[in-house]
């Protein structure tokens, strides 16, 4: 009697189990890129690591090339990115969850990052009286980034909330 009893709790604990419903799993970017730059898993939205646009565009005819910023601008850029994909996809900032941010040692600062500078951007998007929520976040200095204009690369995770 013992036995059969176990089996039907563990027949009880297993059934749900296997009831519930498979994550849909939905990639994006373009066919020739390296990895997607958003994936969708369920309710969950993961944004790759998204690095800045020129402040000021490079001008062939000149033989200038583009000029990024220092950290807070590419922080700036990068955060206004993010929020714009957020935004395609019916989400907010407020709906980051976690971000991790890879700066760049700055020349200017002999090589070392500019916390402050990071720090200056992302006060101007999170704990806002328009935007209050924060997300968790992690800072770190890497040794370099995937171009040589590279101060900040930020990867997000954000989650659609049930209404």
């Amino acid at each position: 009697m013992k036995v059969r009893n176990l089996l039907i709790a563990a027949a009880l604990v297993a059934v749900p189990c296997a009831m519930q419903a498979q994550v849909t799993v939905k990639r994006m970017g373009a066919a020739n890129a390296r990895f997607s730059t958003t994936v969708w898993a369920g309710d969950t939205l993961y944004i790759a690591g998204q690095m800045a646009s020129p402040a000021t565009p490079a001008d062939k005819a000149k033989g200038t090339p583009a000029i990024y910023g220092d950290t807070e601008a590419q922080a700036t850029s990068v955060l206004n990115k993010i929020q714009d994909i957020l935004k395609a996809e019916g989400l907010t900032l407020g709906d980051i969850v976690s971000m991790e941010c890879f700066v760049a040692g700055d020349p200017a600062k002999g090589g070392k990052m500019d916390f402050a500078g990071l720090n200056k951007a992302y006060d101007k998007f999170f704990g806002t009286a328009d935007q209050p929520l924060k997300p968790v976040r992690a800072a770190m200095q890497v040794a370099a980034l995937a171009t040589d204009w590279g101060l900040v690369e930020i990867m997000v995770v954000a989650v659609k909330a049930k209404k």
